[in-house]
Formats: C-alpha cells, structure tokens, sequence
C-alpha cells in the first residue's frame, strides 16, 4: 500500500479506524500521496472516496488514481478548512492526516525544510497568499511573537524574534539555508550543539502561521461532523501538541466529556452527539517508527457520530 515517495502513517490503525473494511462513502480530506486514499479504496471494492488537497500537485496525483479507481474516486482541489462548502455528505468515515506530507517536505523548492537550500516559501498551496519569506519581511512583531513562540512553541522566541527583525532588508530572509543559519547564531551555543536541528521549531511555527493551519483545522472539524451520516466515523492524525490539543477539546466535547481540567459542568447540560472508541491517541509502534521516522511524532484519535432515534 505504499506509494513511491509517501509513506502513510498509522495506516492500519486508520483503516481500523474508520471501518473501511465494511464498505461506505469516505472523504479523505488530505489526499497528500494517495497512500490513505489507496488503502481505503482497496479495503473494501464497494468503497468509494471523494478526496481533498489544496496543493495543485496533489491533483496531479489524484488524476492517476481516478483512472485507476473509476467510478469509486473523485477529487476536489480544496483547503479542508474550506469543508462547509463540499456540497457532498452523508460519509460513512472521513480523515484528517494533519502537517506536511512526505511529497512536500522532500521537495527542496517548496522551501518547508532547511535540509537544502531553497526559497522560503512553505506554502501547501504555493498559488495562494504570501511565502514564509514575504512573512518574515513583513508581519508585524506580534505575528512574530505567536508564529515562534506560540506556534513554534520556541523557548528562545525573543532571541530569535529579535533576529528576524535586524536581518529585514538583508536579502538573509529569503531562503531556507539562511535562516536555519540566521536562527542557530541567535540562540545559545549549548541549544546550537543540541540533537534537535535549532531551527527545527521556529520553521514549524512560521509553516503554521504561513498556511493558517490550526484556523483550519478550528473550521474543518465541526464541518466535517455534520457531514458524516449516523455511525459515520472521523479520525484524525496529528503531529504536535497544538493540532492533537484542538482535535482532544472538540472530540471530548461531541462525546459530553469535560474538555479541560476547568470544565465542571454538570453532565445534564452537556450535548452528547457521540462516542470515543478509545480515550488515548493511538501511537505509531517501534517497528513502524524504525521504517518511517516521520511518524515518531503521530497520533491518531477517533470519533464515532451517534445515530438520533
């Protein structure tokens, strides 16, 4: 089930997941790869699947697989955080894998890594809004502030801050190799010799601020329940605390579960629409890390609508 180039992560657990061995509608809202995408349709050959990406080469892909699949897969170039507008519903099952996929980041000239040298663009769909570059020579320092600090979660942010605005102007900001350089010179020489790349969270957090990415995932996961059918299953995989913490919140709350250590509301005021097969994320296992390093970081939580008598 492996595509070249992508690697699904927690490709079973998602199968599992979602009851794709059963046969139903799907919505894969991260078509990425196609490494999901494929394992869903080949789960069952009743199955069929409406896919989403907002990157144009992802479309790319998915025009293969629609030959491949007729008549069970369609494609949609879309932002899952733009899901409200899908005018197709009534899914027995829909995923989330959240973050950056494989074809991305292996990609030097999207700019997302600072493993090659590269401009610094980081956007998933690099036809819209302005690349990290442009971001760093102009937002304001407060957008700053929460793209390192908050997004990043960067205990060094005012360093790096700091940085960023000195280098305006300097042409230092416009490619991945220059900042990686400019971010390891403004943190300390210990954190700068650390098994952690210094620059590592501080291009998370500008990734994330760049593509509006917990906004989305905010938007998409209430549109998202609305469109399963009764017993229709949403499962989500993430890769930071930031996304998991969203997906956490909003699945407690659908299931009438208090969704912080301040939510003391009696059960009687609380809505439950649905149930949590499991109350811990789903972790990759070791052999699964040692294949793919890039899932060491996944979590994977589900959530199963109620039928309404």
């Amino acid at each position: 089930m492996k595509t070249s180039g992508h690697e699904p992560v927690l490709l079973q657990e998602c199968i599992e997941g979602l009851g794709a061995d059963r046969g139903g509608r799907f919505l894969d809202t991260t078509f990425g790869g196609g490494g999901h995408s494929r394992a869903i349709l080949e789960a069952n050959p009743a199955n069929h699947l409406t896919a989403l990406d907002r990157d144009p080469a992802a479309g790319e892909r998915a025009a293969r697989f629609a030959e491949e699949f007729p008549g069970r897969f369609s494609f949609h170039k879309m932002d899952f955080g733009d899901l409200g507008s899908l005018e197709e519903s009534d899914f027995d099952g829909i995923l989330f894998d959240l973050g950056v996929s494989s074809f991305q980041l292996d990609e030097v000239d999207r700019g997302f890594s600072f493993r090659g040298d590269a401009p610094l663009d980081m956007r998933m769909d690099p036809t819209q809004g302005i690349s990290a570059a442009e971001f760093l020579e102009t937002a304001s320092e407060d957008s700053l502030v929460e793209a390192i600090r908050d997004l990043g979660e960067e205990k060094f942010w005012r360093r790096i801050v700091g940085a960023i605005l000195d280098a305006r102007g300097t042409g230092k900001l416009s490619r991945t190799s220059t900042v990686a350089d400019l971010i390891r010179s403004a943190v300390p020489a210990a954190a700068a010799r650390g098994r952690l790349h210094p620059a590592t969270r501080s291009f998370q957090g500008i990734r994330i601020a760049v593509n509006g990415e917990l906004d989305a995932v905010r938007s998409a996961l209430p549109a998202g329940f609305l469109k399963l059918a009764p017993e229709g299953r949403m499962a989500v995989i993430s890769f930071h605390s930031l996304e998991d913490r969203i997906v956490k919140r909003f699945f407690r709350a659908r299931a009438g579960r208090p969704v912080g250590a301040n939510d003391s509301r009696p059960q009687e005021e609380r809505t439950v629409e649905a149930k949590l097969p499991f109350t811990r994320p789903l972790r990759p296992t070791e052999t699964e890390i040692q294949n793919n390093p890039r899932s060491r970081s996944s979590r994977l939580r589900v959530l199963v609508k109620i039928a309404v008598s």
